[in-house]
C-alpha cells in the first residue's frame, strides 16, 4: 500500500511538473496577437504613420510656422522658404491648414466611431443576449436604419442643423451603428450557448457581470477591427462633406474644403500646391488605418 501510494504521489508530482514546466511555452492570446501583428509589415507600417499623424494633430501650434486663418498677404504664392507648400487665393499658408486640417480629420473620424461603436455593441449585446420579440424589435429598427440613403440623409440633416465639426460627427454616429450592433448580435449567439455562459447563469452572476466580464470580450475582436476601418471611412466622409461645402466651413480648415478650390481648372494646371497636399494627406492616412485593421483582422484571427 505504501510502495502504491508513493508511486500514485509520484506520478502526481511529475504531472504537475511538466504543467508547470508546459505553461511559460503557450503564450497569452494577446501575446500571440501582438506578434501576429508585428509580422504584418504594412500594418506596423500604418501604426507609425498614424502615430505621427496623432502627434501632429496635438503638436500643431508648435509645429506651424504661421496661424491657419492668418492672411499673409502673399496671395497663390508658390512654396518657397518662407511658405513650404505656398498659400491659398485668401493668402493663408498652405502648410499650417493642412496640419490644423489633421486635427479636425482625426477628431471626427475617431469620436463618431467611438460614439457609434459604443452605441451599437450595447444594442448588439441586449438583442442577441435576450433574443426573443426584443431581439426582433431591435432588428427591425436596426434595418429601418439601414434601407436610408446614407450620402443623402446626411446631406439633410447636415443642411438642417448646421454644418459644423459637432454635427458632423453625430451624424454619421446615428446612421453607422447598425453595422456594429448586427456584428455583435451575431457572435453574442453564439457566445451565449457556450459553457462558460452557463455556468456563469448556474452560478448566480447577474446579467451586466456575465454580458461586460464574459461575453463582450470573447466578441471583442470583430469590433476592434470594425471600428478600425470605421476610422477610415469616417475621415472620407467627412473631406467629402467638407468638399461638397456642407461640413467643416471655411475658415477652419479641413481636407475636404481645400480641396474644394481644385474645381477650378486654373489651380488643377497651375497651382497644384493647393490640391496635391490635401489628397495626398487624405490618401495616406486613409490606407494607414486600413492597413492597421488589416493587420488586426489577421492578428485577431482565432486561426493559428
Amino acid at each position: 500500500m505504501a510502495l502504491t501510494e508513493w508511486k500514485l504521489g509520484e506520478t502526481n508530482f511529475r504531472s504537475d511538473t511538466a504543467e508547470s514546466e508546459a505553461e511559460p511555452d503557450s503564450p497569452r492570446p494577446w501575446r500571440q496577437a501582438l506578434r501576429k501583428f508585428r509580422r504584418h509589415k504594412l500594418a506596423a507600417a500604418g501604426s507609425v504613420v498614424t502615430l505621427l499623424l496623432i502627434a501632429a494633430a496635438l503638436l500643431a501650434p508648435a509645429i506651424v510656422p504661421y496661424d491657419p486663418k492668418e492672411v499673409t498677404g502673399v496671395f497663390s504664392a508658390a512654396p518657397s522658404a518662407e511658405h513650404w507648400l505656398g498659400t491659398d487665393q485668401v493668402g493663408r499658408d498652405v502648410f499650417s491648414r493642412l496640419v490644423y486640417a489633421t486635427r479636425v480629420s482625426l477628431i471626427v473620424g475617431f469620436a463618431s466611431v467611438f460614439l457609434y461603436v459604443t452605441f451599437g455593441t450595447l444594442v448588439g449585446l441586449v438583442s442577441g443576449y435576450f433574443g426573443g420579440w426584443l431581439d426582433m424589435a431591435i432588428m427591425r429598427i436596426t434595418d429601418m436604419f439601414m434601407a436610408f440613403p446614407f450620402l443623402m440623409v446626411i446631406l439633410v440633416v447636415v443642411a438642417v442643423l448646421g454644418s459644423d465639426m459637432r454635427t458632423i460627427i453625430l451624424v454619421l454616429a446615428l446612421f453607422s451603428w447598425p453595422g456594429v450592433a448586427r456584428l455583435v448580435r451575431g457572435s453574442v449567439l453564439t457566445i451565449k450557448r457556450l459553457d462558460y455562459v452557463r455556468a456563469g447563469i448556474a452560478l448566480g452572476y447577474g446579467t451586466p457581470r456575465i454580458l461586460l466580464q464574459h461575453v463582450l470580450p470573447n466578441a471583442a475582436g470583430p469590433v476592434i477591427v470594425q471600428a478600425t476601418f470605421g476610422v477610415a471611412s469616417a475621415i472620407m466622409s467627412e473631406a467629402g462633406l467638407s468638399f461638397l461645402g456642407m461640413g467643416v466651413q471655411p475658415p477652419t480648415a479641413s481636407w475636404g474644403n481645400m480641396l474644394t478650390d481644385a474645381q477650378s481648372l486654373t489651380v488643377l494646371t497651375e497651382q497644384p500646391w493647393l490640391w496635391i497636399p490635401p489628397g495626398a494627406m487624405i490618401l495616406l492616412v486613409v490606407l494607414s488605418i486600413n492597413f492597421v485593421g488589416d493587420g488586426l483582422r489577421d492578428a485577431l484571427d482565432s486561426q493559428p
